[in-house]
């Protein structure tokens, strides 16, 4: 079973927008008092659900193939998986056509995404076709994302009640289909949601952590730095030349909460030590970044996109969201 966080407490219920009277701004596909933008806003998310989400996309090995063979993440492994951060980030915080043209040019840039799979050690996948086009894989992808994002909250942000998982299920599913998911394939609500990703993760499921996932997560463990930081904009631009001279070794274990994050079986597949020392570790940070959040400025724990969202529709809920839920 996956590891879910358990139900606690829960934030103040804010405004409905729709309540509200006067001119409405443009509040993109979510709007300030969904679940999507309170959840994903937290920059610490960058240390937990974003590797989480990517070692689980790439243990599916028609996902592992597609990155290897179709980007240049060998080369420059982190300004891709940036640049699908600053994606998911600009279709929850952007306007409607931003995020609308987003999702275009996602779905023009994975037209020729295609190929087999020819990977020796993927035994139970090998010679199978793949698109990147494909809806279950896309399913998969989108899985992870949510997933990830609600058990990184839970565990670095706050408990999320109930109630709340349940409401930020029900705000991706549009977004879901909006991205070409079949509406008769994505799990209704968040009760099937979580037995769709447990059967996928059961042993003879379509999960295979092979060597071309283990050498792609190897780059996500050991990010350079700058790239890893780009998302966070000005801050990792001004400090670009410090970062640069910052060995990997120094920082990795910042990561180890994200490897902690992991279902058991996909860190035992691929190989990744989680001992009394990781555990120590990843308990330290949680309960560390716990004491000192109330301490730190919104401006510098929560993502830009975010903050440049809040600017653009006033300070409160006050825009409808450009999707039905």
């Amino acid at each position: 079973m996956v590891r879910r966080p358990a139900a606690g407490r829960s934030l103040t219920a804010q405004p409905d927008p729709a309540a509200r009277r006067g001119t409405l701004v443009e509040a993109g596909f979510y709007g300030p008092a969904s679940e999507a933008w309170q959840l994903n806003r937290e920059a610490m998310l960058l240390l937990g659900a974003g590797p989480r989400a990517l070692l689980l996309q790439i243990a599916h090995p028609l996902v592992a193939a597609g990155v290897a063979e179709h980007s240049n993440f060998r080369e420059d492994p982190w300004a891709r998986l940036a640049g699908t951060l600053r994606s998911y980030l600009r279709i929850v915080y952007g306007t409607s056509e931003e995020a609308r043209s987003e999702i275009r040019r996602l779905a023009e840039l994975h037209r020729g995404v295609r190929g087999e799979v020819r990977e020796p050690a993927a035994r139970r996948r090998h010679g199978a076709r793949y698109a990147a086009r494909d809806p279950e894989l896309g399913l998969w992808v989108h899985a992870t994302l949510v997933d990830s994002t609600i058990v990184a909250y839970d565990t670095w942000i706050e408990p999320l009640s109930a109630a709340r998982r349940r409401r930020f299920y029900d705000e991706t599913v549009p977004v879901g289909r909006a991205l070409g998911i079949p509406a008769s394939l994505l799990p209704p609500d968040l009760d099937a949601f979580e037995a769709y990703v447990d059967r996928t993760l059961e042993p003879g499921g379509p999960i295979e952590v092979g060597d071309v996932a283990r050498d792609l997560a190897s780059v996500i463990l050991n990010p350079p730095l700058r790239p890893a930081l780009a998302p966070l904009g000005p801050p990792a631009t001004i400090l670009g030349p410090l970062l640069d001279a910052i060995p990997p070794r120094a920082y990795g274990w910042l990561l180890w909460p994200a490897i902690g994050l992991l279902p058991p079986s996909i860190r035992d597949a691929y190989g990744l030590q989680w001992g009394l020392r990781e555990r120590a570790v990843s308990a330290w940070l949680v309960a560390t970044w716990a004491a000192w959040r109330p301490l730190i400025s919104t401006n510098l724990r929560q993502m830009p996109q975010a903050l440049r969202a809040d600017r653009r529709v006033g300070a409160g809920p006050s825009a409808r969201p450009a999707l039905e839920h």
